[in-house]
């Protein structure tokens, strides 16, 4: 038994070395694979260069929202006012809580997505909103989703 709260012990100590908090979002710092702000276009553009569902590039936008829990994903504002849900490949890396507000370049893959009422009420829960917000959610979505390979912090 005590051999079994060891490795527990060990097991613990070790996910919450690799959970650490991310450095605070400023001009250029990187996260993940990082990359640049070369051959970048504007989430707006975004519709218009997607092929088949999919697109494969760069990415600018302001960050709208921070998962409060991890940083383990962020919305981005789009002109249509409706921000694009962004999350990390791999789950290989999170970001601070201070990014919202700032400019970024996201390097990644883009596809049209259904999510699911379990997901945005699982979102919602996140951003830390409240329990009669998340219970209005009672119909999937489809939007366009990012997985980031790469941030850059303008």
């Amino acid at each position: 038994m005590k051999h079994l709260f060891f490795v527990f012990l060990a097991t613990s100590i070790s996910f919450s070395a690799l959970a650490q908090e991310p450095a605070a979002a400023a001009s250029g710092v990187k996260y993940g694979a990082g990359t640049t702000e070369t051959a970048a276009i504007s989430v707006n553009e975004l519709v218009g260069k997607m092929k088949e569902n999919a697109f494969q590039g760069k990415i600018t936008a302001v960050v709208t929202e921070v998962c409060q829990e991890k940083g383990c994903w962020m919305k981005i504002q789009r002109d249509n006012s409706t921000p694009m849900m962004v999350k990390f490949k791999d789950y290989g890396f999170f970001m601070p809580k201070n990014i919202v507000g700032k400019k970024v370049v996201l390097e990644g893959v883009a596809t049209e997505k259904e999510i699911s009422v379990e997901q945005l009420r699982h979102y919602a829960e996140d951003a830390g909103q409240s329990k009669a917000q998340i219970k209005k959610i009672k119909k999937p979505q489809k939007d366009i989703q990012f997985t980031a390979s790469g941030v850059l912090v303008l």
